[in-house]
């Protein structure tokens, strides 16, 4: 109930991860403004279904999230849309051509690569909260959540540009919480295992990631967008995680201590 009302804004949220947190957040009674690249068709979809199935406010916008800047903008659409907002969770990410000389080995990682995925993983992040920061600051908090991965704790083929880029934003959301604290606003960060999702299918190397997972993991399975949506949730919802800030939660099925 404590959630109930609120507004989440997320990035990225047509598929896998981002749309299993917008689910998520929507089932608990929260309003959601959601981003999409390319697909406006699904994302109209996704937002009739949420309205339809959860009795919530449901907005969508487009976001290409190598121009942070955009976010200003469209942080003044929501505005016109929604009283508040409560939460932001910085999600999507990029792929495919975007990534080329990014998501490579160590000898044929190229700056434009390297720039794009540092881009859409920490600039993004930083445009992102501060133009949300803003508006939490009116209503006396709120909560922060930038989406990472393990790829900075284990290696992982071809992942030096993601993994170098998800340590950063790590990094940055210790100091936006240190800065946001006096005003209410927590940050904190949601580390993934190899998670089922597109994304992870595009990679060349899937199956041997899905494979090297379910037989390092523990739990004997790949993780799962659900998996990261509970704990994104936790993280804003203040009555489970009023006092937890400038951490990041680890959610990888026990693969990174084996």
């Amino acid at each position: 109930m404590s959630m109930q009302g609120k507004t989440l804004v997320i990035s990225g949220a047509t598929r896998g991860i981002g749309k299993a947190i917008l689910y998520r957040f929507a089932q608990n009674g929260v309003n959601v403004a959601f981003t999409y690249n390319k697909n406006e068709e699904e994302a109209a979809k996704i937002a009739t279904d949420i309205e339809k199935t959860h009795g919530v406010k449901a907005k969508y916008y487009r976001l290409d999230i190598l121009e942070p800047e955009q976010y200003i903008e469209l942080f003044k659409q929501i505005d016109n849309d929604f009283e508040r907002v409560d939460c932001f969770v910085s999600n999507a990410i990029i792929y495919g051509r975007s990534v080329v000389g990014g998501f490579a080995p160590f000898m044929r990682l190229k700056p434009k690569g390297l720039n794009n995925i540092y881009t859409a993983t920490v600039l993004a992040f930083v445009v992102g909260a501060q133009e949300a920061a803003k508006r939490m600051k009116l209503i006396g908090g709120g909560a922060i959540v930038s989406l990472s991965s393990t790829g900075n704790l284990v290696y992982m083929p071809n992942y030096a540009g993601h993994g170098n880029s998800k340590n950063a934003v790590e990094t940055m959301v210790k100091y936006a919480a240190v800065d946001l604290g006096e005003f209410g606003i927590r940050v904190n960060a949601v580390s993934g295992g190899p998670i089922d999702t597109d994304a992870l299918k595009a990679f060349p190397d899937y199956a041997q990631i899905k494979a090297k997972v379910e037989e390092q993991s523990p739990l004997k399975r790949m993780g799962t967008a659900t998996d990261l949506a509970g704990a994104v949730y936790f993280l804003c919802d203040p009555e489970q995680s009023a006092w937890l800030t400038g951490q990041t939660i680890v959610v990888d099925g026990g693969t990174t201590f084996k």
